[in-house]
């Protein structure tokens, strides 16, 4: 199955580009892995909700430009989505494979999150957590936590 990683901006920070190329090194062991970034929308301090709105619509609308074509299923992160933790993921991505999921898509929005357009588009949408994190954490997490799937699928020891 082929992963996908759609996120909105850019990692600056050194430890989360060495982060995230350490976890996508270690999945392309186990599957082939994508990752594209769109660009965030720009907002002056104190925008209002009309202009993040815009923002939010602009990221969106580059977000499923993405994904035009693709066949495979598509997961969006959002704070309100279902939470599943390291097992329950596994046990996803193993029925999706068993079902012939030739590939899944997985979308992080910016600081604002993820669009209302990008909502609906999703098949499924999960939460990493209750808490809060910066979206260059979220892409860090989530590609450690699809590596731990991989691993708990194959048996393989990791997961604790």
């Amino acid at each position: 199955m082929m992963i996908r990683l759609v996120a909105v901006g850019k990692l600056r920070e050194k430890h989360w580009q060495e982060g995230v190329a350490d976890y996508a090194m270690r999945l392309r062991a186990y599957a082939p892995l994508e990752i594209t970034e769109v660009p965030e929308s720009r907002l002056a301090e104190g925008a209002s909700p009309a202009e993040e709105g815009k923002a939010l619509a602009r990221e969106g609308d580059a977000l499923l430009s993405r994904l035009k074509g693709r066949q495979g299923k598509v997961v969006g992160l959002d704070r309100n989505g279902e939470p599943l933790d390291s097992l329950e993921l596994a046990d996803w991505l193993r029925r999706e494979i068993l079902d012939g999921q030739k590939e899944t898509a997985f979308i992080i929005g910016g600081p604002l999150g993820l669009s209302p357009s990008v909502l609906e588009r999703a098949d499924l949408v999960i939460s990493l957590s209750r808490m809060t994190f910066p979206h260059q954490m979220a892409r860090l997490i989530l590609l450690e936590q699809i590596y731990r799937a991989f691993r708990i699928m194959r048996k393989e020891p990791y997961h604790r």
